[in-house]
């Protein structure tokens, strides 16, 4: 059965700021996300990530007293859609989605899955180019992603 990939802001930031969002797409063909989300984004999304509304607003309104909204809303969604991958990078909202017991995955992991798909050629110049784009992430993370991309 095909995961069902929904996404928080900084992914489709991060990605549009490089000009890649393309690879979301090449990866996991349909992505969805949160009308907060989009309005986070502040760009118009591409017609191939669909947005979805949360039914639980209960549960969208207790996390968003400790995360961030679109944050919130994203891991809202996640709980409440079987068989689904958050992409989500902050630490606060990843560690409280993986209590939650939602899978996560970050933008690192994306572009980890895209070479090993064959969609990029190298992980590595893309973090540079994130990183440029003031894009941080853990360098252990960074480092291990790089390891299991042959381009350590």
């Amino acid at each position: 059965m095909t995961k069902i990939i929904i996404s928080d802001t900084s992914c489709l930031i991060a990605l549009s700021r490089i000009g890649r969002i393309d690879i979301l797409q090449k990866v996991f063909t349909v992505v969805y996300t949160t009308e907060i989300v989009a309005k986070e984004f502040e760009e118009t999304l591409p017609d191939w990530i669909s947005i979805r509304d949360i039914n639980n607003h209960t549960r969208f309104e207790q996390l968003k007293l400790i995360l961030d909204a679109g944050e919130a809303s994203a891991i809202a969604l996640a709980l409440e859609t079987d068989n689904s991958i958050l992409i989500i990078d902050e630490k606060k909202g990843r560690k409280i989605a993986s209590d939650m017991n939602v899978i996560i995955i970050g933008t690192l992991k994306v572009l980890l899955i895209a070479k090993n798909k064959g969609v990029i050629d190298s992980v590595k110049s893309l973090i540079e180019q994130l990183q440029i784009h003031t894009f941080r992430f853990n360098k252990a993370i960074m480092e291990e992603v790089l390891r299991l991309a042959g381009e350590m």
